[in-house]
């Protein structure tokens, strides 16, 4: 158990850290093969997309082969062979293609570990556990900081890429040599379900706008606009953004572990999803509204975001309420496709977003209409998860 454990968490380190790499490797992206932030912002959007697209039938692959080939063999595959994609990266449309294979390479890898949870632990563990590996494999977040802006400097960013490539090969193969599968389960009766069975639960329907909302703005900001975002309004240079995406990456990690505790002290998983959406709301409010304030004030505020924005395992421990052991894997993975498109599709729309808000706008003036952008679903996704319950109708 302790080496299942310890290859899902070595994996999901590699997720978070490919999906935040891009904001410190921007300038030296952009100075070498003219990848100015709108194509990094496709980029991400993309990994996302493939990411997103992948759970359904990564979910169908839980339940029926279970999590250690579903994850090892993509892990392996898609984000050794996407790393080893970038590294040899000329343009643009490299970086896309690379991001899009990490993505599919990534995909499984906490699906994989929720379902482990699922199966292996009592239901009122769950989100602690899933609390815990977000919060702990975080430190892939913080490794696409500050650290990262330190290898790029000290070897460059094709021989960090080469490195990534073999480190992920390596976890790969150790989640195929020391993951065990929980034993499978058949639905009374023979027939093994699909995602429609869960579009006929209607209490789920009030979860996925928020689920959908939550994750975007700290994973859009943390990701890739905070490096521009600070370098256009402040002037930060590589070191600077590596400093204070570090802040927020481990504001991040913190508030994974806090929400953990939180669910337990509420009793209730929506009272603290909806506690720390508004709180996430009133942070992006306040970027909004004060964009161009002292750079410790901007700090401050976008560890907020990260902080409260990691509501996601919480509303995922809501959503395991209503799954059925049968259809745990295609639930879990039902429920992050949404947060995971959500993301994308904030991607996707921030660039034109920026790009429109920019035109005869001063640089604050218009990051501060994208955190708008950002702030607009989560409000919606609130109003409309305040209607929910904490667990199915009997």
């Amino acid at each position: 158990m302790r080496l299942t454990l310890t290859f899902f968490v070595l994996g999901y380190v590699l997720s978070q850290f490919y999906r935040a790499c891009l904001a410190v490797l921007t300038p030296v992206l952009k100075e070498e093969l003219g990848a100015g932030p709108g194509d990094l912002a496709l980029s991400l959007g993309l990994w996302y997309v493939a990411f997103g697209v992948m759970q359904i039938p990564v979910g169908e692959a839980l339940d029926r082969i279970g999590p250690r080939r579903t994850a090892g063999v993509l892990l392996g595959l898609g984000g050794g062979g996407g790393a080893a994609v970038f590294a040899m990266a000329t343009g643009p449309a490299g970086i896309h293609a690379a991001m899009i294979l990490i993505g599919i390479g990534c995909a499984p890898v906490l699906m994989a570990s929720y379902y482990y949870f699922a199966r292996s632990f009592r239901p009122e563990l769950f989100g602690t556990l899933a609390a815990g590996i977000i919060g702990v494999g975080s430190l892939g977040n913080l490794m696409g900081a500050a650290p990262l802006a330190a290898t790029v400097e000290a070897i460059g960013w094709r021989a960090t890429l080469w490195a990534l490539a073999a480190i992920t090969i390596v976890v790969a193969a150790g989640v195929l040599a020391f993951v065990r599968d929980p034993e499978r389960v058949e639905r009374p009766g023979g027939r093994e379900g699909s995602v429609l069975d869960l579009l006929k639960m209607p209490g789920l329907w009030l979860l996925l706008p928020l689920t959908m909302a939550n994750y975007t703005a700290a994973a859009g900001i943390r990701g890739l606009w905070a490096g521009p975002y600070l370098g256009d309004v402040f002037g930060a240079d590589a070191a600077g953004i590596g400093q204070v995406t570090l802040v927020m990456g481990v504001a991040m990690i913190l508030g994974n572990f806090a929400y953990g505790p939180a669910d337990k002290l509420l009793g209730s998983h929506r009272r603290v999803a909806l506690a720390g959406n508004a709180v996430l709301a009133l942070s992006l409010g306040a970027l909004w509204l004060m964009p161009a304030g002292s750079l410790w004030q901007v700090t401050a505020i976008l560890a907020a975001v990260g902080f409260f924005g990691a509501s996601f395992p919480v509303l995922m421990a809501h959503g395991r309420a209503f799954f059925p052991p049968h259809l745990v894997g295609r639930g879990v993975t039902f429920l992050n496709m949404f947060s995971i498109l959500g993301v994308a599709l904030a991607q996707f729309g921030s660039r034109p977003v920026f790009e429109a808000a920019s035109q005869g706008r001063e640089p604050a003036e218009a990051y501060g209409l994208l955190f708008l952008f950002f702030l607009l679903p989560v409000v919606i996704g609130l109003a409309i998860y305040a209607f929910s319950r904490d667990k199915p109708e009997a």
